[in-house]
């Protein structure tokens, strides 16, 4: 074959297009909408659009003269937040998502005023209500009522049934106290106490979530928007190819990286699924993966996404406010789990495309890592500054604000670089408009779910249940801490089925950390415990969103591909005890010398503990070495000197006999 070198922007280019998945975009959106509550919004393409154009832009300047201002008290921006969030739910998104997506119902409109209107009423009125000190008017309580009808409603529509039905069994309990029995039996309170203190009361819906969520999520939320522009969400397929397209079973190798890079800014399993394995799975299809592994690979990485900082889909932010420890240090603990976790994929992948020998893709159509970093490896620019600023100890609303402000540096500079190429601009204001718009329909459901969030919390300081549901845990399990773990683990994977990332930390972080906390272990890691497990859940039978979403790109098997996907996942079912048990791995009081004995142990137990799984080590393995291989997998997991003495002793020899055993059967093969 004859003809001139490509260019790296040409490889580039061919890997991109080489990409292009089975399904068009078309199919894709389609996913999205079967899947993603969220991604069921209304696209006009009428004068309708202008409509919500102009409330987002509104919205936007809103919030960010607040954060630039810093005048405003905590319950006007909260509220305000609530009543744009309110407005702009309901002009978006259908009552049903059966219901054509290119009309508007007067009942939206009124929908959408009416909650404004309830939200802005606090706003407007809050000297007065500050002057009554608590003596609400029958108008007052009206109101609250309407209020959150309506963002129960909101709910239904936007975040999904399960985190509905759980705030409504709290507001149900708040009254059915006095009937219930055992730890559960309160006094009771009244219609007027219980809205009140939901409405009114910064311990309830206005609580630290939206409070959270008003300030410095909807800035980094933003910030994200702005890095999409710029063409990251590429850059990072593009980067994992150079790196490891061309290994054994590739593109298995590429979606396990690229989810990684991707979660530290989405927000979703079920779109980082959709997204990115768009992509990947139809080729790891193509090069011989069967479609509920190719599928269950993605879905396992991109749940992992939600668990990389530094966003972790905002509960990053969420744990900082509740646990009142600085964001970096929350972020910091995550890094170590993340990468375990990570890491247990990226090895069940490579001894399964050992297992069928699987090559990597064709290293000519792959662009090369160094000229692919030089031209395109400004994009990280953004992320690098807010990760400065972190660790420099700057708050996040400031981190965040650095971000957007050079994404909108890295914009123009790259228009202007364009123009003067005679190309067309990258960035104009129709860009610019675009980020604002997508910001603040990005933001409806992480609001709404605070919200909802902020109802269950609310209850649990009205009435005590939180410290009441870890004492039954810790009474149902007899003190006994692996146990109490466990049944908190069944709890938070329960509660976290369906449920977006934000809710979900909020859900499980509520009702299951304080066992964890009751028995003496950190609070961080009590957090964190139950939110790893109420991620899971998006892969985790029988609900599993992330891993149907990915079955359905596939065309594979959906429970097939969820049991697959847990298989694959199997370190986020270990991780979390080696924390709680051990909090160094959270960098917790530890030193830098025991933080990487830690993290070589693990991950020499996460490969035995694969190659149990995968029945694979350097040659297929009987039943009894895949015994020992998980057994002494999980010893070096576990903590402990003596534990991982006698998991590398095992492990060593079951390698040596797998080495002799595969030397003997290539002579054999030589011999013949």
């Amino acid at each position: 074959m004859t003809g001139k070198k490509k260019t790296s922007a040409e490889v580039i280019e061919g890997i991109s297009n080489s990409m292009t998945p089975t399904s068009n975009m078309e199919d894709i959106q389609e996913y999205m909408k079967q899947y993603d509550p969220e991604a069921t919004y209304r696209e006009h393409k009428c004068w309708k659009q202008y409509i919500t154009i102009i409330v987002s832009l509104v919205f936007c300047s809103f919030q960010l003269y607040a954060t630039l201002s810093g005048t405003l008290t905590a319950q006007i921006l909260r509220s305000t937040h609530l009543a744009f969030v309110m407005l702009l739910g309901f002009l978006l998104y259908p009552a049903s998502r059966k219901m054509p997506l290119n009309t508007l119902p007067l009942y939206d409109v009124a929908l959408g005023l009416a909650g404004f209107a309830c939200w802005m009423y606090t706003a407007v009125n809050f000297d007065t209500l500050v002057r009554r000190t608590g003596d609400f008017l029958p108008i007052d309580i009206a109101v609250g009522v309407a209020a959150i009808l309506i963002l129960f409603e909101a709910c239904r529509r936007i975040a999904g049934i399960p985190i509905m039905i759980i705030a409504g069994t709290f507001i149900i309990y708040a009254f059915a106290g006095p009937w219930l029995p055992g730890f559960l039996n309160h006094r009771g309170y009244s219609f007027e106490r219980v809205v009140a203190h939901l409405y009114y009361n910064t311990e309830g819906i206005m609580g630290t979530p939206i409070g959270a969520c008003a300030s410095f999520i909807f800035l980094f939320i933003m910030f994200g928007s702005f890095l999409e522009k710029t063409g990251i969400g590429q850059f990072f397929i593009d980067i994992c190819n150079a790196i490891a397209g061309g290994a054994a079973g590739g593109p298995a190798k590429v979606a396990v990286l690229t989810s990684a890079l991707e979660g530290t800014v989405s927000g979703s399993s079920v779109s980082n699924t959709v997204g990115s394995g768009s992509f990947t799975i139809p080729m790891m299809k193509r090069l011989g993966y069967k479609p509920e592994f190719a599928a269950a690979v993605e879905a396992a990485a991109s749940t992992g996404g939600q668990i990389m900082p530094p966003i972790m889909g905002a509960a990053a932010f969420l744990m900082a406010e509740s646990l009142g420890l600085p964001y970096v240090t929350v972020a910091k603990a995550a890094i170590i789990p993340a990468l375990l976790y990570f890491s247990g994929i990226f090895i069940m992948v490579h001894l399964e495309a050992r297992k069928l020998g699987l090559k990597g893709m064709s290293k000519e159509t792959l662009p090369k890592f160094l000229p692919l970093f030089l031209t395109k490896g400004y994009l990280m620019l953004p992320l690098a500054v807010i990760v400065y600023f972190l660790v420099e100890g700057k708050t996040a609303t400031f981190s965040a604000l650095m971000g957007i402000v050079s994404c909108a540096a890295l914009g123009i500079i790259a228009s202007i670089i364009d123009i003067s190429r005679g190309t067309s601009p990258r960035m104009d204001i129709k860009d610019f408009v675009d980020i604002l718009t997508s910001s603040a329909r990005n933001i409806i459901s992480v609001a709404i779910a605070c919200g909802m969030a902020g109802i269950i919390i609310g209850i649990v300081t009205l009435t005590g249940i939180g410290l009441k549901l870890g004492a039954g845990l810790i009474e149902l399990s007899h003190g006994i801490p692996f146990i109490t773990l466990f049944l908190t683990m069944i709890a938070s994977i329960i509660l976290g089925m369906g449920t977006p990332t934000t809710a979900n930390y909020l859900i499980t972080s509520t009702i299951t950390a304080g066992a964890i906390v009751g028995l003496g272990y950190e609070p961080l890691a009590a957090h964190m415990f139950a939110f790893y497990f109420g991620i899971i859940a998006d892969i985790t039978p029988p609900v599993a969103l992330a891993a149907i979403a990915g079955a359905a790109i596939a065309k594979a098997k959906p429970m097939a591909t969820a049991l697959q996907a847990t298989k694959l996942a199997i370190a986020a079912f270990i991780i979390p005890y080696m924390f709680v048990f051990n909090p160094a791995m959270l960098l917790i009081d530890t030193t830098a010398g025991e933080v990487l004995f830690i993290i070589v142990t693990a991950l020499v137990g996460m490969i035995g503990v694969s190659a149990g799984l995968e029945g694979w080590l350097f040659r297929t393995c009987t039943a009894l070495e895949r015994i020992l291989l998980a057994g002494g997998g999980l010893l070096l997991i576990t903590p402990g000197l003596a534990t991982d003495i006698a998991g590398l002793s095992i492990l060593t020899v079951v390698s040596a006999i797998q080495l002799l055993f595969r030397a003997r059967d290539r002579k054999k093969q030589v011999t013949l």
